[in-house]
């Protein structure tokens, strides 16, 4: 079967979050009066990503609602466990505002989404929520290039299960072998894809990811995707990957 639709990650694929989240943390806790208690703004941002990435995984386990895990996030971050609800909801929205303000994407963004849009549909699936995804495509001025954007807050189930990937591919109307799914996380995204029955395609831009889990397609830029999409990459052919 051809592709004939591709679905996107879009935190640190389409949309630069790692240098807003720096940006933006750096600036925030700068405004609490808090920029030398981490250390570098490199320093603050791993451990941000550390309580970010535990209490995700609580989420994504059932252990806690998505408001919950970003409270959580905080009382961490912080070494606050007393903090209120309200309290680390205020500092978790001032945060928000600072990293809105770094908001940005990659720049080969645009042109790969122009290069596919005659020969493919576009999708999203998001390890978020609707409510964070929506304005900030809308916002990059991406939104209204996607047909479908599914979330892993709506759904209950995220990355990797392949319930996620199968329940976009749903919402597009088409078998997952039809559909490829870009991502820049090895297991999370392309690992996940591919054991869902997708073409998985794993964006690894800095080339310091190791070795391409088997059966997926590594690039290290967008610029690579179209000439991957156009071989019949489910046997074999290579062009476009490394």
């Amino acid at each position: 079967m051809p592709i004939r639709a591709v679905l996107w990650d879009i935190d640190d694929t389409l949309f630069d979050y790692t240098g807003a989240d720096r940006a933006g943390l750096a600036r925030h806790l700068a405004d609490e009066g808090l920029a030398e208690r981490y250390g570098t703004a490199v320093e603050a941002l791993a451990l941000w990503r550390r309580f970010t990435d535990r209490n995700w995984a609580r989420f994504s386990a059932g252990e806690v609602t998505f408001q919950g895990q970003r409270r959580d996030r905080v009382r961490d971050f912080l070494e606050a466990p007393g903090l209120s609800d309200a309290e680390a909801d205020d500092w978790f929205g001032r945060y928000v505002v600072c990293y809105q303000a770094a908001w940005a994407v990659f720049p080969d963004v645009v042109p790969v989404l122009d290069a596919l849009a005659a020969g493919f549909r576009h999708g999203v699936l998001s390890n978020s929520s609707v409510a964070n995804q929506d304005p900030k495509l809308r916002h990059l001025g991406l939104r209204e290039r996607f047909e479908v954007l599914v979330c892993a807050a709506e759904l209950g189930v995220s990355k990797p299960q392949a319930a996620a990937f199968l329940a976009a591919c749903e919402a597009l109307g088409l078998p997952p072998g039809e559909v490829a799914y870009v991502g820049d996380q090895p297991e999370i995204d392309a690992r996940g894809s591919r054991d869902a029955g997708l073409t998985a395609v794993w964006l690894d831009r800095d080339g310091g990811g190791g070795p391409a889990p088997a059966g997926v397609h590594r690039i290290a830029g967008l610029d690579q995707l179209p000439g991957l999409l156009a071989a019949d990459t489910r046997f074999g052919a290579r062009s476009g990957i490394r």
